[in-house]
């Protein structure tokens, strides 16, 4: 799938808690180094005229802040869980200068939980001031963003189906702990993967390290960023340096250019 030159951001890399974890006193907690402070997991997908979002974290206030965002095109939704949807009131800053609704994009099961999460966006009545978006139902096939393509994919987080995202030669993956056959084969030939990357030993939901490694050689990918880290992981200095040619731990604040 032909796409515009991208330029990707993390805005956040760290799991569910963020890291440093609320009150815990760990090395990685406790470190100076800015690339083992991590906010919650979400990236910036941009071309020259097109600006994507991937999740609204409880972080995404600050995260555009940080990367002084000042338009948006559109947020896509992984999956409905509180660490990715829960920065979806402060779209309404958007909607102030932009003045326009925002287009989001989401599962059906996701838009259930969006409209329950945040019901009074969709009250007859609205209070004024009350976030604007759009709905659009993701399915399976690729649409367009503006001048960017997105391929959905879906993977699993156990039972969860959650949503991966292609952009050309970009790919996306975040909380899942398996991947279809089928689903696969729409990675393939991606040239940059960024997966999720948990910790070393085995969680229910989520791939351990070397899970995420093995799906990186599998599919013959040639450049990987780990992501969805948590503080049980370790030391971004340590770690980073054991993986694998063509591997690396994403930080907050990475930009990628291709």
């Amino acid at each position: 799938m032909t796409a515009p030159s991208l330029k990707i951001t993390f805005l956040g890399t760290g799991t569910s808690s963020g890291v440093p974890m609320i009150a815990c006193t760990c090395e990685v907690c406790t470190s100076t180094n800015k690339k083992d402070t991590r906010l919650r997991s979400s990236i910036l997908v941009q071309s020259k005229t097109t600006t994507i979002v991937v999740d609204s974290t409880p972080d995404f206030r600050y995260q555009m802040l940080r990367e002084k965002i000042k338009k948006i095109d559109a947020v896509l939704f992984t999956h409905s869980h509180k660490d990715h949807v829960a920065g979806l009131d402060d779209i309404k800053a958007f909607n102030y200068f932009q003045k326009q609704s925002i287009p989001v994009y989401a599962s059906a099961l996701t838009q259930k939980a969006l409209k329950s999460e945040f019901y009074y966006f969709f009250a007859d009545k609205k209070y004024p001031g009350v976030p604007d978006i759009t709905l659009h139902n993701i399915e399976d096939h690729t649409f367009f963003v503006g001048d960017i393509p997105v391929t959905p994919i879906q993977v699993w987080h156990l039972n969860m189906p959650v949503l991966g995202f292609r952009f050309g030669d970009f790919t996306y993956i975040t909380d899942a702990n398996r991947i279809d056959k089928k689903e696969k084969i729409k990675i393939k030939g991606t040239q940059l993967l960024v997966l999720n990357a948990l910790r070393h030993t085995a969680h229910m939901s989520h791939f351990t390290l070397q899970e995420a490694i093995d799906i990186v050689h599998d599919l013959k990918v040639p450049k990987a960023y780990f992501t969805h880290i948590s503080h049980q992981l370790g030391l971004y200095d340590l770690i980073d340096k054991t993986l694998p040619q063509g591997c690396a731990l994403a930080y907050d604040g990475l930009t990628i250019n291709f």
